[in-house]
This record gives C-alpha cells, sequence and structure tokens, in this order.
C-alpha cells in the first residue's frame, strides 16, 4: 500500500515538500486506537528502542548494585547529545563499574548538534566514545555484564550473551520474532532488528502498563519510562524534542525519537503505546508527527494545544523572517 502524506513543509502558502508515513496507536492486548499508513511493515526501530534494549540492566540487578537512580537509568536509554554533562555521566556510570571509556564498543563522534559541537570543538582536540550519542546504552550494557559476571569484551556482537539477552527482550516486549534473517548492525554497532510497526506500538504500551509481561520486567519496564519522564535531559539533551516532550507534561508522556524517522511513545495514564515512522526517513517530520498523535490522545486540553503548536512549527530564514511551517496534516 501507498503510505499517505502526513506532513507538509511550506513555503509562502505553498507546499513545497511533502514527507508519507505511518502511525500506530496500540493497546497493551493490542487494540488498535489508532491508525495511518502500513502498520503491519517491518520497520528498524533504531534508537527509539532504546527502553527495551535497557532492561537488563535493570533486571540483573545491575542499576541498583551501583547505586544508580532515575538520572543513570534514564541516560541508559538515551540518545544524548554529547553535552560535557552526558560525557559526565558515562564516565562516573564505567568507573562504578570498574571500567573506561577504553571498553566502550560504539565508536566515537562530534555532536549532532550545532552549539554542542561548536562547543566540544573549543573544548576537545578530538571527540572520545563518551561524546558518542548512545554511550549511556553502552555504559549501561557494559555494567550489566559487569554485574552478571559477564566478560564485556564483545559486547556489540551479535552472538554476545549480552545481545541474546535483549533480544529475548526484544522478542518478549514486541511479540514479533527477531533473528539474523531480521538483523541489521545500527550506528553504535550494536544489532538492530525489523519489527512491525504495530508490535512496537504494542510493545511500549506494555512497558508502560505491565500487560502480557512477567512481574520482574513489568516492574522494569515501568521503572525505566518512569526514570526517562523524571529526567528527559538525560535521555536527549537541551532543546531536543524527546526532552521537551516529556518535559510538557511531567509523567505522562514519555518519547524516545530514532534514526531515520522513527518515533516510539506511551502514555501511560491512557495505556497506550505508540511508534511511527516517516517513510523517507526525515527527523523534523516525525517529530511533527508525535506531537501531533499525542496531541490526538492527552486528556489534558492545555497540554494538547502546547502539542499542537509543536506538531506545526515556523520555518525562519537566516534573518528571522517567517518563511513557512512543518505542519502535520494527519487524517481523521
Amino acid at each position: 500500500m501507498t503510505n499517505p502524506v502526513l506532513v507538509e513543509v511550506t513555503r509562502g502558502d505553498v507546499v513545497e515538500s511533502r514527507h508519507r508515513g505511518m502511525i500506530a496507536v496500540v493497546d497493551g492486548g493490542g487494540a488498535v486506537a489508532y491508525a495511518v499508513g502500513d502498520i503491519e511493515a517491518a520497520v528498524f526501530p533504531r534508537s527509539a528502542c532504546k527502553a527495551i534494549q535497557a532492561l537488563p540492566f535493570v533486571e540483573s540487578g545491575a542499576a541498583d548494585a551501583l547505586g544508580f537512580g532515575d538520572r543513570e537509568i534514564a541516560f541508559s536509554a538515551s540518545s544524548h547529545s554529547g553535552e560535557d554533562g552526558h560525557a559526565e555521566l558515562a564516565r562516573q556510570m564505567l568507573a562504578k563499574a570498574g571500567r573506561g571509556v577504553d571498553d566502550l564498543e560504539c565508536g566515537a563522534h562530534w555532536s549532532f548538534q550545532q552549539k554542542v559541537l561548536i562547543h566540544q570543538a573549543r573544548t576537545r582536540e578530538k571527540p572520545d566514545a563518551l561524546c558518542n550519542n548512545c554511550s549511556g546504552k553502552h555504559s549501561g550494557f557494559i555494567c550489566a555484564c559487569v554485574h552478571q559476571g559477564i566478560d564485556p569484551k564483545g559486547y556489540s556482537g551479535y552472538d554476545h550473551p549480552l545481545q541474546a539477552e535483549i533480544r529475548a527482550a526484544m522478542e518478549d516486549v514486541t511479540g514479533a520474532p527477531v533473528g539474523r534473517d531480521l538483523c541489521g548492525i545500527d550506528g553504535c554497532n550494536i544489532p538492530t532488528y525489523a519489527v512491525p510497526l504495530k508490535a512496537l506500538a504494542q510493545g511500549f504500551a506494555k512497558l508502560a502498563t505491565g500487560e502480557g509481561l512477567s512481574p520482574a520486567r513489568a516492574k522494569a519496564g515501568r521503572r525505566i519510562l518512569s526514570a526517562c519522564m523524571a529526567e528527559p535531559w538525560y535521555v536527549a539533551g537541551t532543546k531536543r524534542a524527546c526532552t521537551e516532550l516529556m518535559s510538557l507534561a511531567p509523567g505522562k508522556i514519555f518519547a524516545k525519537t530514532g534514526a531515520e524517522g522513527v518515533f516510539c511513545a506511551a502514555l501511560p495514564e491512557k495505556g497506550l503505546g505508540i511508534a511511527l515512522k516517516c517513510e523517507d526517513g526525515t527527523t523534523r517530520a516525525a517529530e511533527a508527527m508525535v506531537a501531533a498523535v499525542l496531541a490526538r490522545f492527552i486528556d489534558d486540553a492545555a497540554i494538547a494545544a502546547k502539542l499542537s503548536d509543536m506538531a506545526a512549527t515556523k520555518l525562519k530564514n537566516w534573518n528571522g523572517t517567517d518563511v513557512g511551517a512543518v505542519r502535520a496534516v494527519l487524517p481523521n
């Protein structure tokens, strides 16, 4: 099927660009509350599923054994901007486990955020792996290995015991089988698995409610989402969409972006999970889509209005002149 246009980009009063996509809003039992496009299509969730990948870190007892709280748990499910506070927390987590930057297998890169990159270039000769936007997740991986007595060397590989734990968690939470035939390699070097969009949405509803999960996994899932909602800056960073969405409605919205136009979210009070993808992989469209969907389902009118504003952002040129907008155009 052809996925519909869900976001328009205007210049003046004329539509200049269009973004197609698909959206699934599902409860923990699999009932669909809202669907647009081909929600049975398999997509790589990329970083949008980090809350699932963080389950072994919490379930194993590693987070508690090392004295970690909401900040570190949120960071283990983050795609951060590489700000100084992010790199320092990654360093501290590794140190608690008796490890260091050289144990990270995520690679190094400059921040994707222009202001942070400029700061890094002024204060660093070059970035290290602590600056990687996935260093929080990888620090959590290493802590989980050390606590369980597993050699962390090679933890990013498909056959490593930690990745087997993550694979099992992914199958349990989403209900979708994953394996080598559905496996790709993510930007931070770990396996990533293509799953149906609907299954991904249901998985986040299950994390939010515990429905269909073992008591231990349900407790861990709720703890991870709660930590992210309590410490949104450690999930993303300054002026990032995830941070702003969760800060807008503390404790009511969980949101996590992923590469290539993916976004996952949950509304714990409604028992709903959300998964969406902009078909062409554009982040600006995915951000407009998730804000528009959340606005439809949040009960608070004032918060819904602010979300609607985020779903229709103005575009300005270098002189600060309004030249158009990025706006979600979701069907009813």
